[in-house]
């Protein structure tokens, strides 16, 4: 089984960073705003960029270390430019 990491675009242009085990199920929910919270008041989403992994807890670490990042590095890491996540990450621009 897998699990995802993933990044949300709110409708005001926000961010959101989760996991899940099942990406389909998780974007149904936060469409319809049956989880709540954040997401739900910012409606409608879109899916940006999502990666497997093999356990929760990884998925989970991955969540947890984009969240702490800046808007220029989630950006560089949706576009798949790991020359600028790398070089955000040495400038410390997290």
């Amino acid at each position: 089984m897998a699990f995802f990491a993933y990044i949300l675009r709110c409708n005001d242009g926000s961010y959101y960073t989760g996991h899940t085990e099942d990406l389909e199920i998780r974007m149904a929910q936060h469409q319809t705003g049956a989880l709540g919270g954040y997401t739900a008041k910012r409606l409608p989403v879109v899916l940006l960029w999502s990666q497997d992994f093999p356990t929760r807890d990884e998925a989970f670490e991955a969540e947890r270390q984009i969240k702490g990042w800046s808007r220029a590095k989630k950006e560089a890491l949706i576009a798949g430019d790991w020359s600028r996540v790398t070089e955000l990450a040495r400038n410390r621009q997290h």
